[in-house]
């Protein structure tokens, strides 16, 4: 695909500086583009590479000022950064949106509909009573249960799995080898030890504009009727166990290696590190900001808090407790130092004592 550098502007509602008729069909680094790519300086440190730089435009600034003479062609906007990311995000789902029609072997089941423009990949699974959107796009070997909903633009990449029920919204991203409405994690201890499976009856619903990362799993409600919820705008990483019952709040991040205890809510906006672990039916507040491998244990119903360490709790707190935590092997020594003074001072007081007597 290609685009004027003008075109890409209008795009970026930019403005050119130079030849605005070039061509360009790539993205690059600035410090390694070539002809035909275009790169972005957002960073200071890297402005060096736009007065040497092969890439035939470079995002830059408004305010960019430069010290030498460039021979690549500027577009000047607010934010480089964000301009750029808006640039892969066209050309990713330009790439991601290429195809269409039907690939064999694929099966459909009885009463399912599909929209418009979409793409089914061979060996894809498509199961009763499914009404499926325009221009989705469902890639090999991706099963779809029966009654499941996927809205207008929506992506399943190879290997997904959506059970039975499950309702995902419009814009949705969903990775290889995310499973969607697998059973909760629910078993009743009986008297001779063994585990009897309570059946999970409810659902998974995802909303608009969410992307779910690989090897993701986000489990069903447990009683019919009922839904794991995914709200609009969610983003979650690689390798994150969303448990039943579930809620998490719009425009929430996730990292990888998280998991969420069942009926657990976790508000919106937050962000949430790698590996972070928050037992069930907790409430997160809005605006929560949660660092890498902390583990909430109770709720935080104070907005806007940043938090971290396990039991996790406030971050100055926690910088100010680990501070002291590093030198308690120097806080030691010096406190068993200290006791062999006493210990000496109080032996020779003994035997002082005992001389006098």
């Amino acid at each position: 695909m290609e685009f004027t550098i003008q075109q890409i502007a209008g795009m970026l509602k930019g403005e050119v500086r130079g030849n605005g008729q070039e061509k360009i069909n790539m993205l690059g680094k600035i410090q390694d583009a070539k002809k035909g790519q275009i790169a972005f300086l957002a960073n200071p440190k890297y402005e060096q590479y736009i007065y040497t730089t092969q890439a035939s435009a470079v995002i830059v600034k408004k305010d960019f000022q430069a010290r030498k003479e460039i021979s690549t062609t500027l577009i000047l906007v607010e934010d480089p950064y964000s301009s750029f990311t808006l640039l892969l995000e066209e050309y990713h789902r330009a790439i991601s949106f290429q195809k269409s029609g039907i690939e064999e072997p694929s099966f459909i089941g009885k009463n399912s509909t599909i929209g418009k423009d979409c793409y089914r990949g061979a060996f894809s699974y498509i199961g009763n009573h499914v009404k499926i959107g325009d221009n989705v796009k469902i890639y090999p070997h991706v099963y779809v249960g029966d009654n499941v909903v996927i809205g207008n633009n929506t992506i399943l990449h190879p290997n997904v799995t959506l059970y039975a029920d499950t309702k995902i919204g419009s814009n949705c991203v969903l990775h290889s080898g995310a499973v969607i409405g697998s059973d909760g994690f629910g078993f009743a201890p009986q008297e001779d030890g063994s585990y009897k499976s309570i059946p999970q009856m409810g659902n998974v619903v995802i909303e608009d504009n969410v992307s779910i990362g690989n090897n993701t799993v986000i489990d069903c409600a447990t009683l019919f009727g009922d839904a794991t919820i995914i709200r609009k705008g969610v983003k979650l990483d690689n390798l994150i166990q969303i448990a039943h019952n579930v809620e998490i709040g719009k425009n929430t991040v996730i990292a990888a290696q998280s998991g969420v205890s069942g009926s657990a809510k976790v508000g919106e906006n937050n962000m949430i590190a790698g590996q972070v672990g928050i037992a069930g039916h907790l409430i997160i507040a809005n605006n929560t900001s949660i660092g890498a491998q902390a583990g909430i244990s109770k709720s935080i119903k104070e907005e806007g808090q940043r938090i971290l360490g396990y039991p996790a709790f406030d971050i100055k707190e926690y910088f100010r407790s680990y501070a002291v935590f590093k030198r308690l092997p120097d806080l030691n020594d010096r406190l068993r130092e200290l006791e062999k003074k006493v210990n000496q001072a109080n032996g020779v007081t003994e035997a002082r004592e005992a001389n006098e007597g």
